[in-house]
């Protein structure tokens, strides 16, 4: 059990009003809120241990790449990495997928073909686009059925003896599904082929284990996990991420330079050129303490207790239709009243004081199979009530009318 209460008071900014209303956030797919302790995190590390990682002897220096190696340990036990090596820092789930696309993508050759769905997020369709500039590489795609869940039946019989890799999202951001990519992978994995998970959907919600998956690679960001925003990580299966090239160039990344050659660090900072942003890394950390300490469990039994009593009180309302309705799904709803336009409908909510997203969601593709140019979406946290909800469904019942 939580109590709802305490987790409220740890952020700020739900004690907003916007236009005179008391703020109902449902926007959290898109970005969570953040709790004082991650921005206090970044205050203390501003004001007092400012100082560039891994090039410094002098002191701040050294707790300041203490404090971003701290991290990197939290992250490695969070999703059961097998080693620190294999967590990269990004600056999220999109610069995570480029950089898999970017580098694995050059032991892909003509006439290769690679399987996505046709629920992915643009960042893990787009990437695998930019490839074929160089390449005549195949996309294929895995449909859904009515429910928003995947053709697993039309999944399988994809592969042939060109399939090099499966890119798939582990929970629709627009339809809440939530993939069995465990047994997604074990297909691939029969075929000789790697995976990357899209994890930035799942990872606020489900306790992640990638040795469990058996992923070869999984990628997520901070900021939908109640931490700050630019920085993501990259997990990877290290045998992988040792045989690929780097996918930048620059000062941290490299082992010797000269005009005639460059030797590469080794991991995980062959992939971290640059300077990070090791601020907001530290304070990653404190976002991590606070999911660990409300527990996954209670997040996902809270989460799932809000999606069902919403989904109930929305069906009251005349001409609503939501889409996805798979089983277990995430703390997503997609909807549309009637015929009316989902900008609308978003704009309507916002002036009673409820945040929603309205659009296609980075999912064009997907409102393409859905024959719809986007919807409404409103997403929970942990820091939603049921008091919410109400407030949300009496503002639907108040615009309703106005849309018909």
């Amino acid at each position: 059990m939580i109590n709802i209460d305490t987790i409220r008071s740890q952020f700020p900014i739900l004690d907003r009003r916007v236009y005179g209303r008391p703020l109902v956030y449902l926007d959290n797919t898109a970005t969570s809120q953040t709790p004082r302790r991650v921005v206090e995190a970044i205050e203390q590390m501003y004001f007092n241990t400012k100082a560039n990682v891994h090039r410094g002897v002098h002191t701040l220096s050294q707790e300041a790449t203490d404090l971003q190696e701290h991290t990197r340990e939290r992250v490695a036990r969070y999703i059961n990495a097998e080693s620190t090596e294999e967590i990269i820092f990004t600056r999220g789930t999109t610069e995570a997928i480029n950089l898999v696309a970017a580098s694995y993508g050059n032991f892909l050759e003509n006439g290769d073909e690679i399987i996505l769905t046709v629920m992915e997020h643009h960042a893990n369709i787009v990437p695998w686009q930019l490839l074929q500039r160089n390449k005549r590489l195949s996309i294929k795609v895995v449909p859904i059925n009515e429910r928003g869940e995947l053709r697993l039946d039309v999944y399988r019989s994809l592969f042939t003896e060109r399939t090099r890799f499966v890119a798939v999202t582990h929970v629709s951001n627009v339809l809440g599904t939530v993939n069995p990519v465990k047994e997604i992978i074990a297909e691939a994995h029969r075929h000789g082929v790697p995976v990357l998970v899209d994890g930035a959907q799942a990872s606020p919600h489900l306790k992640i284990d990638v040795r469990d998956l058996d992923a070869d690679f999984y990628a997520f960001s901070a900021h939908k996990m109640y931490g700050p925003t630019g920085v993501g990580v990259l997990y990877g299966r290290r045998s992988l991420l040792q045989s690929m090239p780097p996918y930048q160039g620059g000062g941290e990344m490299i082992g010797h330079v000269s005009f005639e050659k460059t030797t590469f660090a080794e991991l995980p900072f062959k992939f971290e050129a640059g300077t990070p942003d090791f601020v907001g890394i530290a304070a990653f950390a404190k976002a991590l303490d606070f999911i660990e300490e409300t527990g996954m469990e209670n997040i996902a039994a809270h989460e799932h207790e809000l999606l069902e009593y919403a989904t109930e009180r929305m069906m009251e309302i005349d001409g609503m239709r939501i889409f996805g309705t798979a089983p277990g799904k995430s703390a997503v709803i997609s909807f549309l009243i009637g015929h009316a336009h989902h900008y609308d409908t978003g704009m309507l909510l916002d002036k009673l004081g409820v945040a929603v997203r309205t659009g296609h969601h980075c999912a064009q593709p997907l409102m393409t199979a859905l024959g719809i140019e986007g919807t409404v979406r409103a997403s929970f946290a942990v820091y939603n009530t049921r008091d919410e909800v109400d407030a949300f469904i009496a503002a639907l019942h108040r615009i309703a009318p106005m849309l018909q």
